[in-house]
C-alpha cells in the first residue's frame, strides 16, 4: 500500500508533466521517493514538491538540467546561489546578444536601397608596427580589441608619430573557413624595435573599392555586403585580404554607435 503520490498526482500538483518527470528520473535530477518492484509505478512525497518547484524555475531560465542538478546537491547556500549567480550572467549577456541582434535587424529593414556610397581609392606601401595572428572568428572580435590597445599604448610609450589611421587585414579565410590571418597595424614615421607580439611590416598597396561604415561591428557585415555585391557586378574584384581603417575606434569613442570604419574591398583598376 503506497500513501505517496502517483506520478499523475505529482504532476498535477507541481505542473511537470508525466514524460517530464520521468526524463529527470532518468537523469538523476528527481527520483521519486518510491517504486514499486511489480508494477515499476513511481511514487512521489509531498516533501518532494518544493524541490519540483525549484527545478521548474530553473529550468524556465533555461538552466542545464546538469548545472540544475549541480544546484540541488551544492554542499552550502554560498556554493549553491554562486552556480545560480553564474547562469543569471549568461543569460544577461544572451540579452545584450539579442538586443544586439534586434537592432541589426532593424537597421537592415531601415536601410536605403542603394546602399553604401563607394568610392575608388589607391594606397601605397606603408611601413608600419602591427600584431598579426592566426584567429578563430568567434574570437576575432576581443583579438582585434587587445590589439588595438596593446599598439595605442607602444605608440604612446615610445613616442612614435603615426602617418595614418590605424587599420586591419583579413584573410578571407577568416571568413570562408571560420580561421585566418588577421593583421592590425599603425602606419608609423621611423624604426620601431620589435617587443613581444608587436612587430615591424609593411602594409602592401592596394587598389581598393572604399566604403565607410558608422556604428558598431555587428552591423559592418552590411556595408561588406554593399562592397562586394558592387565589385562582382562590375567584375572588378580581386583575391586579397579585406581591409579596413579606424576612423573611430573604442580608443577613441566608448559608444560604439560612435565608431567610423572605412572598409577597403581589392579590386582591379585600369590606369587607362
Amino acid at each position: 500500500m503506497h500513501t505517496g503520490l502517483t506520478v499523475g498526482e505529482f504532476s498535477r500538483v507541481t505542473h511537470l508533466s508525466i514524460k517530464t518527470l520521468r526524463h529527470y528520473h532518468d537523469v538523476g535530477l528527481l527520483a521519486p521517493a518510491d517504486v514499486d518492484p511489480g508494477t515499476g509505478y513511481r511514487y512521489y512525497s509531498l516533501d518532494q514538491v518544493p524541490t519540483a518547484q525549484v527545478i521548474l524555475r530553473l529550468r524556465n531560465l533555461d538552466m542545464p538540467v546538469a548545472d540544475v542538478r549541480a544546484v540541488l546537491t551544492a554542499e552550502d547556500v554560498s556554493t549553491r546561489n554562486e552556480l545560480i549567480s553564474a547562469h543569471l550572467a549568461r543569460l544577461e549577456d544572451r540579452l545584450v546578444q539579442a538586443q544586439s541582434a534586434v537592432e541589426s535587424l532593424r537597421e537592415l529593414l531601415s536601410r536605403p536601397a542603394h546602399g553604401s556610397a563607394i568610392e575608388y581609392r589607391t594606397v601605397r606601401e606603408q611601413p608600419a608596427i602591427g600584431i598579426r595572428e592566426v584567429v578563430d572568428r568567434q574570437d576575432a572580435v576581443s583579438w582585434w580589441q587587445g590589439a588595438l590597445g596593446e599598439l595605442h599604448g607602444f605608440v604612446t610609450a615610445r613616442g612614435l608619430r603615426r602617418t595614418g589611421p590605424m587599420g586591419g587585414l583579413f584573410a578571407s579565410e577568416l571568413l570562408q573557413d571560420e580561421r585566418g590571418e588577421a593583421l592590425v597595424f599603425v602606419p608609423v614615421d621611423g624604426d620601431a624595435r620589435p617587443v613581444g607580439r608587436i612587430d615591424t611590416v609593411v602594409v602592401p598597396g592596394a587598389e581598393l573599392a572604399v566604403a565607410v561604415h558608422h556604428g558598431p561591428l555587428q552591423t559592418i557585415d552590411l556595408t561588406y555586403g554593399d562592397l562586394g555585391t558592387y565589385a562582382a557586378r562590375h567584375e572588378i574584384g580581386v583575391d586579397g585580404p579585406l581591409r579596413e581603417f579606424y576612423l573611430r575606434s573604442p580608443l577613441d569613442a566608448a559608444n560604439e554607435h560612435d565608431w567610423v570604419t572605412e572598409v577597403g574591398w581589392p579590386i582591379f583598376r585600369s590606369n587607362g
